[in-house]
């Protein structure tokens, strides 16, 4: 891990979950653990509405998560119900949390990679359907990450298994004074809660 990385992971481990989180995080929990104990490649979608913030902040950091706890075969990806863009507030979040971050393109809906280490493989960022192509078509736990997508897409083509673990939108931010430290605050609570999932994974 990067050494400001390390850090920032050291400082959200120290926070609290609550039983009623520990309890909608199990699922997940239990769902990671099964795959491992078959040694199958554990394949998980993060899925929010434009697939712009949450989802993206949970997928980067899980994958960052399995990482830190030395869980093999974890392959993190994020997707919506709609097609919009990363949102530069979330690039530059997790900037300040150490992670390394670049864009691969300019476009409407640009390309990021972003790397928890100098030796790992960059998680690719962009917004897209949670159907796209550069995401796993069998055998993914989908994660909803908002209540919006979670109550909209009833049924995730493909997923053996359908987790809802929301989280309250920064968007509500945007604009505002607080957006930096709302948007900081969303990403250190969905950080805390990825870390204490694979925490609990067997080894």
């Amino acid at each position: 891990m990067y050494p400001k990385l390390s850090k920032q992971i050291e400082e959200i481990l120290l926070q609290d979950i609550s039983d009623e989180r520990k309890f909608l995080l199990q699922p997940l929990i239990d769902f990671i653990n099964e795959k491992k104990k078959n040694q199958v490649p554990i394949l998980l979608n993060f899925i929010c509405t434009h697939n712009s913030r949450r989802s993206h902040l949970a997928q980067i950091w899980a994958q960052t998560a399995a990482a830190y706890f030395k869980i093999p075969d974890v392959h993190c990806y994020s997707g919506g119900s709609e097609v919009t863009a990363l949102f530069p507030e979330i690039a530059g979040t997790l900037m300040k949390a150490g992670f390394y971050i670049w864009k691969l393109n300019e476009s409407e809906n640009p390309v990021y990679a972003v790397k928890y280490s100098e030796n790992a493989l960059p998680v690719i960022g962009f917004s897209k359907k949670y159907d796209d192509v550069f995401n796993p078509r069998t055998g993914f736990a989908a994660i909803m990450t908002c209540s919006h997508a979670d109550g909209n897409c009833p049924f995730i083509p493909g997923a053996e298994k359908r987790i809802p673990v929301t989280f309250e939108d920064p968007k509500i931010s945007d604009g505002t004074p607080e957006q930096t430290e709302i948007y900081q605050k969303r990403s250190l609570e969905i950080g805390a809660e990825m870390m204490y999932v694979f925490s609990k994974i067997n080894n």
